[in-house]
This record gives structure tokens, sequence and C-alpha cells, in this order.
């Protein structure tokens, strides 16, 4: 079966929302074009944005269920980002020199008991990636399939908050794909690990309320891994529709 590229998406904002996009241009070493381009700094850690740190230094999906519900929308010209949630207007504003807007807008999201949403911060030079590496996220359409029947109803695949979806694979075949290469489009990526998965899967995306046990599903098959982590090691273009091949 051809497998091909089904959907592509960025996060331009680390847990602050997701846009899709139906192409874009890849490069070395680098993640998804504004991908996690800017983070949410919580009160508890001295993170600036001058080097990589984990993800636990913000404010994200696993502490703060509500923000799963936003979406976003880049403005790439004017680096300003829309976002939108089912309980909330829509706020429009610049991460760079606005970010108290943001913080007031998304930041009774975080409950009382975590560390609270400070300040909005822009990687210099990188993406805040869920790895030290700039990585962009594939994702097996089959895969997510095997767990909707695991749980037994449709979810939506931004549980999962992935840059790259693939459909045509077998379930679980993209595990089999880490240390090979693999072609999508003009560009070429290593896929480099799994993905393990946290409670942030536990939350709806329409609603901005943790559900179904996704942890527990996982489980039954002995791990807790949902996708794979690839970095970019030829450049090029890439759009919906593309062929997709191993190497």
């Amino acid at each position: 079966m051809t497998l091909t590229l089904a959907e592509i998406w960025r996060f331009p904002i680390k847990s602050h929302g997701r846009e899709p996009l139906s192409f874009t241009d890849l490069s070395i070493d680098k993640a998804l074009p504004w991908d996690r381009a800017w983070a949410v700094a919580h009160d508890a850690t001295q993170a600036d944005g001058s080097e990589w740190v984990p993800c636990g230094q913000f404010s994200r999906g696993a502490k703060a269920p509500g923000l799963s519900a936003i979406s976003a929308k880049l403005d790439e010209a004017t680096q300003t980002v829309t976002l939108s949630h089912p309980y909330r207007d829509d706020l429009t504003f610049n991460p760079d020199t606005e970010g108290d807007k943001l913080i007031a807008w998304a930041g009774d999201f975080i409950p009382e008991n975590r560390a609270q949403s400070s300040r909005v911060i822009r990687g210099q030079g990188f993406g805040f990636t869920d790895c030290p590496f700039q990585s962009i996220t594939l994702g097996n359409m089959s895969s997510h399939r095997a767990v909707e029947q695991r749980v037994g109803h449709p979810l939506s695949i931004h549980r999962w908050r992935c840059n790259l979806w693939v459909d045509g694979m077998a379930p679980w075949e993209e595990f089999d794909w880490v240390g090979h290469q693999v072609q999508i489009g003009d560009a070429i990526l290593e896929v480099v690990e799994r993905t393990e998965r946290c409670l942030a899967t536990h939350n709806n995306p329409d609603t901005g309320r943790r559900d179904d046990n996704i942890l527990g599903a996982l489980d039954s098959w002995g791990h807790r891994d949902f996708t794979v982590q690839t970095k970019v090691v030829h450049p090029g273009r890439i759009q919906q529709g593309d062929k997709v091949q191993r190497l």
C-alpha cells in the first residue's frame, strides 16, 4: 500500500494551540518551521529562551487539561498569533511583546496547586520540542485507530500533539522505523526514537477536560509509546498527499 502524508500540524506556542498546514519547508537539524517557537514559562523556572530546557519548565497540558482545547493561527508576516478556545473569546497578540495578554487569557486554566504561568519566552534559534534535539514528531494513523478500537470509540488525533501524520502503514509499524530514514516529498528524516507518553493524552482536545485512560490503553500493548521523533537530514518541501517511503 502507498504511504501518504495525511496531515501536517504545528504548535506555535508550546501547549497553547495547534494549527494545520498544507505544506512547509524543512531544514536540516531544525524543528518544523515555527513549531514551539514560543513557550510559557512558569514561576518555578528561570528559563529564558537562551537554551533548550525540558517540558517540565513550562505550563503544559499534562498539568493543565484546559490548555488542550486551544487552537492557533500564526501570521508569519506580523508574527502575531490568534488563539481560540471553546470557553474564551479569541485572542490576537504578539508573543514577543504582549505575553502578558496570553497569561491573562489562559492563566486560570492552570490549577491553583501547580506552578503558575509567568512569562512567554522565545527560543533563540530553536523550538521548544520535547527532545533535546530539534525533533519533528511522526505519527501513524493506523496506530491511532488501534487505540480508538481499544478504548471503544473515536478519539481526536490532537491528543498526541503530533506534527506529521502518515496513513497506509500497519499499526505500530512506525516503531520498526527507528534507526532508519524516511523520505517525505523532497525531505529526508531520520527516525531517532519512540515517544513516551504522559497524562496529557487523557485530555479531550474538544473540551479541555480529562476523560479516557489513554495510558491504560497503551499499557495493554506493553508500553506507553506513541509516535516517533525524527530529525531532518536532507532539506526540502513537504505537503499533504506526498508519498512517504522508508529508505
